[in-house]
């Protein structure tokens, strides 16, 4: 092995069971890889809200601390009492970060599949993303076009086949048009650019003029604010016009999965031929795939019976629809990498920059149009 990629760092994540989060760098020795493998130098790996949960975990980043050197930092906060429960899982084990990212290929095994991805630059998933060598299968990255950048690369997996399997469930479950909320996001953006490529009809939900203007300037037709007092007007208005029946939403918690469903009866109704005392006989149907607002989800009985509110994850949904169909949505991503899938980044740091208090009070807010990307092997 040569000298460069022997050990590297990895951020590690460990919450003990006195109640302590405690993020910190481990130096790990890189595994030799087997014939089929590839040794990645990760140089772009994203901080998507769903690295947040094992990065922070429960714990209250209000009662964060620095401590450690310039080099090896370590931040340490309490997790509150109440939420210990849901961590029982992963007590005193210190955990690995980080979904995907991209980097390049500086040593294989001894295959021709691995061989030949030598030098390339490679998008990847799978989880200890946030640290400077990763070993994979050859066949489980995704070479990059020549001339592509690890940053451009970076979110090949998580917000691009996210997007992709809502329209795609979509088209599945017999619906024609979807909602989407906390829809300004960077995936929100993504799917706002697959809709109109494909001629589907979006309606978004946002919660700022800012976030409204960043959709238009891209060509969304259909932008409801729901902090404005006409929502349920506009909502109800936006649905009789694209005949929106699915809705995948962000948010969770809150009354905003109800309120959607009410709007989409009242469309239905004003639609509908015949009266039903049962309400409208059309499914609706609202797929929560996050957790912006972590309170109950409130649903106030005023649509009908034929509804349904469920959960919907990338993973699971890849595994239903198999390897052929999966392999289909992946390389459109990759054809459409640098406009339909194009991220955005308002920050790049290092492993140990990642670790620094104002960052991660910027990046844990989670707030639209501050996305961070890390990379591992920066200066």
């Amino acid at each position: 092995m040569s000298a460069e990629g022997k050990t590297g760092l990895q951020l590690r994540s460990l919450i003990k069971n006195s109640g302590e989060l405690e993020i910190s760098l481990a130096s790990v020795p890189t595994p030799e890889p087997a014939d089929d493998e590839i040794v990645v130098r990760v140089e772009a790996s994203p901080i998507n809200p769903s690295d947040l949960g094992l990065l922070v975990g429960a714990a209250d980043m209000t009662s964060a601390k620095a401590s450690g050197t310039r080099e090896a930092p370590v931040v340490t906060a309490k997790v509150p009492e109440a939420a210990m429960k849901a961590m029982a899982g992963r007590l005193d084990e210190s955990m690995p970060v980080g979904n995907e990212g991209a980097g390049v290929v500086i040593r294989t095994g001894s295959s021709d599949a691995a061989k030949a991805l030598m030098g390339k630059t490679v998008a990847m998933i799978g989880g200890a993303m946030y640290a400077q060598y990763r070993v994979l299968k050859a066949r489980d990255v995704l070479e990059l076009p020549a001339g592509t950048t690890p940053a451009e690369g970076a979110s090949c997996f998580v917000n691009p086949l996210t997007a992709l399997g809502m329209t795609e469930t979509m088209r599945r479950e017999g619906h024609k048009a979807l909602v989407h909320t906390a829809a300004a996001s960077n995936l929100g953006q993504m799917l706002n650019k697959i809709c109109l490529k494909d001629g589907i009809d979006l309606v978004n939900i946002i919660r700022s003029k800012e976030q409204a203007d960043i959709l238009r300037n891209i060509g969304a037709k259909h932008v409801v604010d729901s902090t404005a007092p006409t929502f349920m007007d506009d909502l109800t208005n936006a649905l009789v016009e694209t005949g929106a029946t699915i809705a995948f939403d962000a948010i969770g918690g809150g009354k905003l999965a109800g309120q959607i469903l009410t709007c989409m009866e009242i469309a239905a109704n004003k639609t509908a031929k015949v009266y039903s005392r049962y309400g409208s006989s059309v499914h609706k149907q609202v797929y929560i795939y996050g957790s912006l607002d972590p309170r109950p989800v409130e649903l106030n009985r005023a649509f009908g019976m034929a509804w349904g509110v469920g959960g919907w994850l990338l993973f699971p949904f890849l595994q239903k629809i198999g390897p052929a169909d999966g392999a289909k949505l992946r390389q459109r991503v990759v054809a459409e990498l640098r406009t339909t899938f194009a991220s955005h980044y308002t920050q790049v740091v290092s492993l140990q920059q990642a670790l620094q208090l104002s960052n991660i009070a910027i990046y844990n807010k989670r707030a639209t149009g501050e996305k961070f990307l890390i990379n591992p092997n920066k200066g």
